[in-house]
């Protein structure tokens, strides 16, 4: 597959077609990267930019294997106790309800509401899977539309701990599309309408348009920036220090830099830190089951006794 992709993009360069309409022509690249091939032509700066884009992509696949490894094994776990409690709220209650019936004795509260649980699994159940699998189907067929990406972005920003790393992932990647057309001689205002293309993020693409205008009106960068939460302090304050000396290209890529580090670490300690909470919540829903089934059996033999 790879020799057909570059053999597409070596067939449309012979025809006379530039390397970043070649490379937009497969349909395989992102506009982050097509754009960027842009800039490196039209400054003859190609091969920086190639090579700046494998730095960018080399720290982006460590971060993203970094990421996928602190969060694969929690999806797991959670994933397997959703199954162990349905198969145990579907199967394995049913027969201790069936069985704590015949005693007719009074049950305690919390056997009431397992029961109640498994009783309205096993009437709703296939009805909440298939409003699951709606949902999936609905979110994935959506997930491109503006209304959509507003509401989803907004509720990742909310997850703590999350939501913080999220968001610096696409600051960082604004800092770094910021220094690559910077370093480019692309003016602030033609480089804030690359990056809002480039960056992916709702937030921050929507901010840019009124940056932009501010900006044309006659306002500063780090002003601008200020007005929107999703652009931290810190960074704004280190962006109006750049404009004072002239030197934003090199204060964004400092900030690139930064990002990328802190995202590093973020990462490992979200992974140390969520592993023993996600056994702790599988072993807490699998005991209060447990107990609510054998809590009746207990005062049972303390009665008969």
């Amino acid at each position: 597959e790879e020799k057909l992709l570059y053999g597409s993009i070596l067939t449309s360069i012979v025809s006379g077609a530039t390397l970043p309409d070649a490379v937009e022509k497969t349909g395989k690249f992102s506009t982050y990267e097509f754009f960027s091939l842009r800039i490196g032509e039209e400054s003859g700066r190609m091969s920086a930019v190639l090579e700046d884009l494998g730095h960018y992509f080399s720290k982006k696949i460590k971060q993203k294997r970094k990421v996928t490894s602190a969060l694969s094994y929690p999806v797991i776990v959670i994933a397997i106790a959703f199954l162990a409690v349905g198969f145990m709220l579907r199967f394995v209650v049913p027969m201790f309800a069936d069985m704590l019936a015949r005693f007719g004795t009074e049950l305690p509260a919390i056997t009431k509401w397992i029961i109640a649980a498994s009783n309205a699994m096993g009437k709703y159940g296939p009805w909440i899977l298939l409003l699951i699998i709606s949902l999936v189907i609905f979110t994935w067929s959506q997930r491109k539309q503006d209304w959509f990406r507003k509401i989803s972005s907004g509720f990742v920003f909310r997850i703590p701990y999350v939501g913080k790393i999220t968001q610096k992932v696409y600051i960082e990647r604004f800092a770094h599309s910021m220094h690559l057309l910077l370093a480019s001689k692309t003016n602030l205002i033609g480089a804030l309408e690359l990056v809002q293309k480039m960056v992916g993020y709702y937030p921050i693409e929507k901010s840019l348009d009124k940056i932009r205008k501010d900006i044309l009106a006659g306002a500063s960068l780090h002003e601008s920036l200020a007005k929107f939460s999703v652009y931290p302090k810190r960074m704004v304050s280190l962006i109006r220090v750049a404009e004072e000396v002239n030197q934003l290209d090199m204060m964004f890529e400092k900030l690139s830099s930064q990002l990328s580090d802190e995202i590093e670490h973020e990462t490992s300690v979200l992974g140390s830190v969520i592993d023993p909470i996600m056994i702790m919540f599988l072993g807490v829903m699998v005991a209060v089951i447990l107990v609510a089934m054998y809590l009746p059996m207990f005062k049972l033999g303390t009665a008969f006794g």
